[in-house]
């Protein structure tokens, strides 16, 4: 299976330079330049495009590394990054990290958002989704934690009115709900329309835009924000481009490689609130955190960088 290293280390070597050459430093750190914003709706709180999740490999390195955790998440900080999703479903992710930033002293500098979900055979005990609600916030160490979403629409009768009380008594600041599995795609929209939700967040990338079709209108409709997971396709991007050298016309938009190629498809569309690829590696991390500086694709060249994602056969 291609992984990112391995894409990145092909390019490099194709184009006769040492492995992940072609990362560019921060721009935010080294010339000055701000990440783009978005504001969350209703509120103006404004937050960068790119964020950092903390499932796949953040969540495997989590009970083995927490040293290269620490250096991600120092990192992070330092490019003006806040956005950091976790949930208590990704193995030790919440708890590592919360550790980390307390170390750090930068546990309010971040944007939590975790999630709940204590739901089994699709229905959750009230009392455990409470007591999992109190666990994440003395892990994460802040209160109150900037959001909380109900995790894969795990019975939203039950935990969504249980985030709702939170919010009121102070502990959440915003709530909402996620998933990224397309069965869950309708009844995702039914929430969104009947429910009164300050986040939403779903998968979307330049070769799965199912949620351009409805989930993306409806929420700049009703002023919900967007956290974008998966944004990468998780490894399926990568096979897609592995070897093959950036184009030169994606200077027009200032990706410098293929991580920013793709990050600045989604971060282009105007409902995306902050996009959050998970990453245990610093090199990857610096090189994410550029698609959040300098120029976004407009809707010609959104449409050129997916005719282009779609000429190219799956590994």
């Amino acid at each position: 299976m291609s992984t990112r290293r391995q894409c990145l280390q092909a390019m490099a070597a194709a184009l006769g330079l040492a492995a992940c050459a072609r990362l560019p430093a921060s721009a935010a750190a080294e010339t000055g330049t701000k990440p783009i914003m978005r504001e969350i709706p209703g509120t103006g709180e404004r937050l960068p495009i790119v964020g950092l999740g903390s499932s796949a490999s953040f969540s495997r390195v989590a009970r083995e590394d927490a040293q290269a955790l620490r250096d991600v998440l120092a990192r992070f900080v330092e490019l003006g990054g806040t956005v950091f999703d976790t949930a208590p479903a990704y193995g030790a992710s919440e708890e590592v990290a919360g550790r980390i930033a307390r170390e750090l002293g930068i546990e309010r500098r971040l944007f939590w958002a975790t999630k709940l979900n204590v739901a089994r055979g699709g229905k959750a005990d009230p009392e455990a989704a409470r007591r999992q609600l109190e666990t994440s916030l003395q892990r994460i160490g802040k209160e109150p934690i900037d959001l909380v979403q109900v995790h894969n629409l795990g019975d939203i009768a039950t935990q969504l009115p249980i985030l709702r009380a939170a919010k009121e008594a102070g502990k959440v600041r915003y709530i909402g709900v996620t998933t990224t599995f397309e069965g869950q795609y309708e009844e995702l929209v039914r929430f969104m329309r009947s429910e009164p939700l300050d986040f939403i967040g779903t998968d979307y990338a330049i070769d799965d835009r199912h949620a351009e079709e409805t989930i993306l209108p409806l929420a700049r409709d009703k002023g919900i924000a967007v956290l974008v997971y998966a944004p990468f396709g998780r490894t399926r991007l990568w096979k897609r481009v592995e070897g093959r050298e950036l184009p030169s016309w994606a200077s027009e938009f200032d990706a410098r490689s293929w991580g920013q190629f793709f990050l600045k498809y989604v971060a282009s569309h105007p409902a995306v609130t902050s996009i959050t690829p998970a990453t245990s590696r610093v090199k990857h991390l610096v090189d994410n955190m550029g698609a959040a500086t300098g120029r976004l694709p407009d809707e010609a060249m959104r449409k050129r960088m997916i005719a282009l994602v779609e000429s190219l056969p799956m590994a």
